[in-house]
């Protein structure tokens, strides 16, 4: 079964009156399974509810998610970066600054133009590329992907995906070349709203979308990573879905890694502002939910949230950061372009941000992976 076929079984206003019907003795029960590592979905819906926003249950959470981090992957935050090669877009998403029906100059780089992106980003120490493309498969497809993998494929350790979903075939082919992880964000679980938000293009298939992480998993990609865009609907349901979205890979694909990222709303060209915006109590309330839910998950932060609150969770949860991003194709090598997807809101240095990072007694990993340990792929 697809997790189409199994989100299609819920309706999103009852998911979100589960979620508000659970009370302090609820998530006094939810708090004491993740003491124990026993959390089940019930106890995950209880540590997103309101009555768990309350302080002490916060503090609580917070003390927990430190211990079962630092416990599962040391004192350690990992370095990425993205690489933008393209921001060509056949999509119309209402929210997106590469919105097809924006108006600025589209670009895709040329292998000189990789490689020139590539020699600033190995100046700054990164071993972790995330290679991102706006949705235009005939402009930007498998082939010109593949290509730009091979061509970074010697200069860098892992490279990981944040491009149009792919179908199986392909995913298993660009293993081949190297690739290590592959991020698909659902932007929203609600099917409803879906349509509303991705009027035209291929995106706006919702079931082909929800369903990108099962092809992953049968093309046994190393890692395979989720996710919502914070801001376009409610975020306890969105995050009951994600989990459950999430238990229903590790049951049918357990060979994989797991990854989720917190991507919320930034300005962009377009200006859309978002219906359900979330406070950093919020926020931090999601992430604390997710890592007590599966300690061996990994958790990342962008450059889209301020530093102030970037410095914070260095220690409570997150396990991978970047920094010094760029949003823009040919932005490292050329910066100061008008082609962004979205302003970052964090742009300090790679040297900063490691500064911060090892003032909190943190080490940080540029590189946590070999090919040479990629038996049978």
């Amino acid at each position: 079964m697809l997790f189409s076929e199994v989100i299609r079984q819920y309706d999103w206003a009852e998911m979100g009156a589960e979620i508000a019907a659970k009370t302090a003795a609820d998530v006094e029960i939810a708090l004491g399974q993740a003491a124990r590592g026993r959390m089940t979905i019930e106890d995950f819906k209880a540590l997103v509810s309101p009555a768990a926003a309350a302080p002490a249950y916060l503090e609580r959470m917070a003390a927990l998610s430190r211990e079962v981090t630092q416990k599962r992957f040391g004192k350690t935050i990992q370095f990425y970066i993205p690489l933008y090669l393209s921001n060509e877009c056949t999509n119309h998403c209402i929210y997106c600054g590469f919105n097809h029906e924006n108006k600025f100059s589209r670009v895709t780089l040329s292998d000189a133009q990789i490689m020139e992106e590539a020699e600033v980003l190995k100046r700054m120490g990164y071993e972790h590329l995330l290679l991102l493309t706006g949705e235009s498969p005939r402009k930007v497809g498998v082939d010109y992907i593949e290509h730009a993998m091979q061509l970074l494929s010697p200069h860098f350790a892992q490279l990981s995906l944040e491009v149009f979903p792919m179908d199986t075939d392909e995913y298993a082919r660009l293993c081949q070349s190297g690739l290590h992880a592959v991020y698909v964000y659902q932007e929203t679980y609600h099917e409803k709203r879906y349509g509303f938000y991705h009027p035209a293009g291929k995106k706006a298939d919702f079931a082909w979308r929800v369903n990108s992480q099962d092809r992953l998993g049968m093309a046994q990609v190393h890692k395979i990573g989720l996710g919502a865009l914070l801001g376009l609907e409610d975020w306890r349901t969105e995050a009951y879905a994600m989990a459950m979205h999430l238990r229903h890979l590790q049951k049918h694909y357990w060979r994989s890694k797991y990854a989720i990222a917190f991507p919320r709303m930034r300005p962009h060209a377009g200006g859309y502002e978002p219906d359900y915006p979330l406070t950093d109590k919020e926020f931090v309330q999601m992430i604390w939910a997710f890592r007590l839910f599966d300690p061996d998950l990994e958790m990342s932060m962008t450059t889209r949230e301020s530093p102030e609150f970037r410095n914070h969770m260095v220690s409570l949860g997150i396990t991978s950061i970047s920094a010094g991003s760029k949003t823009d194709p040919g932005g490292y090598s050329h910066p100061g372009t008008e082609t962004a997807q979205f302003d970052v809101n964090d742009d300090r240095s790679p040297v900063e941000m490691k500064r911060m990072v090892e003032a909190q007694g943190y080490e940080v990993v540029w590189k946590d992976w070999d090919r040479v340990y990629d038996f049978g792929r």
